[in-house]
Order: C-alpha cells, then sequence, then structure tokens
C-alpha cells in the first residue's frame, strides 16, 4: 500500500498534532499498515500502539487517539484494544518495566518467590513504581515459556528465564545504569 506523505496528510493540524508520533515511528507504523489490505488499515492497531508506546514509554488518551486517527478507526475502538492487553501501559510506568508471570506453572517454579525478591529489593509492590522513576512492577499472565520459569519480562521485549535471586541481581545490577 503506498500512503501519503506524512507532511501532506497533516497539512492544516496544528504541529502538536503533526508531531505527536516521530517521522521514524510513522514510518513503522506505515510498515505495519502495508501488511493488510487497504480498506483494514485498523488491523495493524496492535502494532501501531506498541510502536507508539516504545516511543512514548506509555500510551496516554491522546496518542491512542491519534493512532486511531491514522488507522482511521474510532477512538474508542484503539482505546479498547490498549485497555484489553496488559502489555499497553495506560500510566506512566518506570524507565525499566519488569513484569513477573504468576501463572499456575511459574507460580510453582518459583514465580512466586522472584516477585516477592523483586518487591523486597524495590521497596515496591505490584503496579507501583520506584520513587526515582528507574523501576515499574508488574504481575504478568502465562508468557508461554513454563519450561524456563520464573519468567520476568523486561519492557516487553526482552524475557528472561529461569530467574533465581542471583539472576534477578545481576539484572538489576545491569539495568541500574541505564
Amino acid at each position: 500500500m503506498v500512503r501519503v506523505d506524512p507532511n501532506e496528510q497533516w497539512a492544516g493540524y496544528p504541529e502538536e498534532e503533526h508531531d505527536m508520533l516521530s517521522q521514524e515511528s510513522l514510518q513503522q507504523i506505515d510498515r505495519e499498515i502495508a501488511k493488510y489490505p487497504s480498506d483494514q488499515k485498523q488491523s495493524a492497531v496492535m502494532a501501531a500502539l506498541r510502536i507508539a508506546q516504545v516511543e512514548k514509554g506509555w500510551l496516554p488518551k491522546d496518542v491512542i487517539g491519534f493512532v486511531a486517527d491514522y488507522l482511521d478507526m474510532p477512538a474508542i475502538a484503539a482505546f479498547e484494544v490498549a485497555s484489553f492487553y496488559n502489555m499497553y501501559d495506560l500510566k506512566p510506568v518506570g524507565r525499566h518495566k519488569i513484569t513477573v508471570c504468576t501463572n499456575l506453572p511459574c507460580a510453582l517454579s518459583g514465580g512466586v518467590h522472584a516477585a516477592d525478591y523483586l518487591k523486597q529489593k524495590l521497596g515496591i509492590d505490584f503496579n507501583e513504581t520506584t520513587a526515582d522513576g528507574k523501576f515499574t512492577l508488574k504481575e504478568g499472565e502465562c508468557m508461554g515459556a513454563c519450561g524456563d520459569a520464573p519468567v520476568l519480562l523486561h519492557n516487553n521485549h526482552k524475557m528472561c528465564s529461569w530467574m533465581t535471586t542471583e539472576k534477578i541481581d545481576q539484572l538489576l545490577a545491569g539495568l541500574e545504569d541505564k
């Protein structure tokens, strides 16, 4: 699918609307849109929301609305997707979001212990962020890696397997400087 030049597409819009997402993010979204028939751009909504979240760190309502407009879909439909899946953050999170799988296989294989250790180490509970804004701790659903339990997910992109207290300490030390 061929898209119009984003500069032309947003002609007449206030500059802040045009700058809601970077040109790089818009190009990434365009590549996702191109995977679907031209009359089904909304099929790229999950990928577009992910791209927007990577750039912004979370998904404020105006960004969700921007993505919806970009995909020619109602804003409420994009919000329904963003609010249904736990990989999307509708509130600000720390620079390092750590999601701990606590579903039964992980729980039985140390997931609860890993979660408790992280809570103690970071001084926060699930759905909280450290005072310095570095870490947010989330409880997650099955990540499909039960054999690697306990499993953590860093910023929705990096799977960390067999997370003993020693490996958690190594992870946190490595993230401390980033």
